[in-house]
């Protein structure tokens, strides 16, 4: 199939959207697919050659952050030549209802749309005021995903109809197959805790870990703390005195530095506190083999089967989240019996299975003949059916 793929943040800052894209984009092309991705981008940024940019991109808070998008007369013009040259079979436009290229894909498609739902949120007074605004582009959209029980919600809430429910995916076997690095690994006396995310960004949780340090350390003085990500740590670390010596920030680091740390260290830690509508990181890191300890949102408690997979704190709770981690690293055989269990349940999130079902809606939205499993038109197509 011509496949065109619709990101409306920018890639000069990539997230968990664009990395979604990018995978998808390339498991696609390597079963033998035509794939163009259309995303905002400066000139001066390395993207994948299958990727066409709508030129740079302007920071904007949405959703609870500020993301980087891309509106006006020149992307409209960019987009409208992307689709006319791509004659594409389907254009798979990814969080749709953002104020960005997407929107204004929808206006300018002829082919058939699919469009993926990524965010989780409550049913809000401005979505209400915009639902007038965006309704018609929801009329182009040709079938619906969501990435999570929680997505699927807010489309429920928010714009009525239905989605099916398709994971995000991982490249489970890059991250069971990364090396440990002897330099991120712990030992019992000195057990080694990662955590990843924007320094910066509240929402993230890195406050909550920094505040249950103090107690972690009362029963692990040799504790060390490995913080990936890029932002300021200063803010987060501000009154752990002498405890701050457990802290080591790594910075920025590569999609193999992730993988061979998540493969290092005795547990990964996820505090995030709100805004998670899937929680792809959790799956990355129990690929990789990685004891995982996360905050208790629905979307974590899905992905770590209610903990089968991994174990879970009360989200915000400092002290919560020191016990957990306390009595995960007490207990190896415990944390053991749930890596193996988490190494079973991440297959379902593997590209192969995602693609699969991802390319069955591209079948049935565009009339390429794909026979719907039960039930499934109805949450696909909403109450419009298929075009």
């Amino acid at each position: 199939m011509k496949i065109g793929l619709v990101c409306p943040y920018s890639f000069d800052a990539p997230g968990g959207v664009q990395f979604h894209i990018r995978d998808l984009a390339e498991h696609l092309i390597g079963l033998g697919h035509q794939v163009s991705v259309l995303a905002p981008a400066d000139e001066d940024t390395d993207v994948p050659p299958y990727l066409t940019s709508v030129g740079g991109a302007m920071p904007v808070r949405y959703n609870g952050s500020v993301a980087r998008l891309s509106f006006g007369p020149g992307v409209a013009s960019r987009t409208a030549r992307w689709l006319t040259h791509g004659e594409f079979d389907v254009v798979h436009v990814h969080e749709p209802f953002a104020p960005s290229v997407g929107m204004i894909t929808l206006a300018r498609s002829e082919a058939p749309v699919v469009a993926t739902f990524h965010s989780a949120q409550e049913r809000s007074r401005m979505m209400q005021v915009a639902y007038p605004l965006i309704r018609p582009g929801l009329e182009q959209i040709s079938a619906r995903i969501a990435v999570s029980e929680d997505a699927r919600r807010t489309v429920v809430e928010h714009l009525g109809g239905d989605a099916v429910v398709i994971p995000n995916g991982v490249n489970t076997t890059f991250f069971a197959d990364a090396a440990p690095h002897p330099a991120w690994q712990g030992t019992p006396e000195r057990p080694t805790l990662a955590f990843l995310g924007r320094l910066d960004e509240p929402r993230k949780g890195l406050q909550v870990l920094m505040a249950a340090v103090p107690a972690i350390r009362a029963r692990y003085p040799g504790l060390r703390v490995l913080v990936a990500g890029r932002g300021d740590l200063e803010a987060a670390t501000a009154g752990l005195g002498e405890h701050i010596e457990a802290v080591e920030q790594l910075g920025g680091i590569s999609d193999e530095e992730k993988a061979s740390l998540f493969s290092s260290v005795d547990a990964y830690i996820a505090p995030q506190t709100g805004g998670e509508s899937f929680g792809i990181v959790l799956v990355e890191a129990m690929s990789a083999g990685a004891s995982v300890i996360a905050s208790d949102l629905n979307a974590f408690r899905r992905v770590l089967d209610d903990g089968g997979s991994g174990f879970l704190f009360t989200t915000g709770a400092p002290a919560s989240l020191a016990d957990t981690v306390i009595r995960a690293l007490d207990d190896p055989a415990e944390r053991a019996r749930r890596q193996e269990y988490a190494g079973r349940a991440v297959r379902r999130f593997d590209w192969d299975e995602v693609a699969a079902r991802i390319l069955d809606v591209y079948a049935m939205a565009s009339g390429h003949g794909a026979e719907a499993r039960p039930g499934l038109l109805g949450r696909l197509f909403g109450s419009r059916g298929p075009s």
